[in-house]
């Protein structure tokens, strides 16, 4: 199931891409008072004419973040054996990736 991330969590959207565009999603999300930001599949009936396109968004620009930290071959392999160290990796790798951002002209 989509939503079985403990009871003590209660975000306040769910943003999934289009596999898990099931009723079963969606209602298990109202039912916890969570907003599901699910695109709607083509062939789907009922569809509402309001979609948070803009959350949506947002979700893939993370998609597209971790996809460029992920390019780092250390963090993509998880060379780390430790917790702590693979955190400093993918920190140090976040940071190359804001710095390159940051200074592109």
């Amino acid at each position: 199931m989509l939503l079985d991330i403990g009871p003590d969590i209660q975000p306040r959207a769910a943003i999934c891409d289009k596999g898990y565009a099931s009723k079963a999603n969606r209602t298990a999300a109202k039912a916890r008072g969570i907003a599901p930001v699910i695109p709607h599949k083509a062939n789907e009936k009922d569809k509402p004419k309001f979609f948070a396109w803009t959350l949506y968004k947002a979700r893939a620009r993370i998609e597209q973040g971790i996809g460029r930290i992920k390019r780092f071959k250390r963090v993509a392999l998880r060379c780390e054996k430790t917790a702590r160290n693979f955190r400093s990796i993918v920190s140090f790798a976040a940071g190359l990736c804001l710095i390159k951002f940051v200074h592109t002209a």
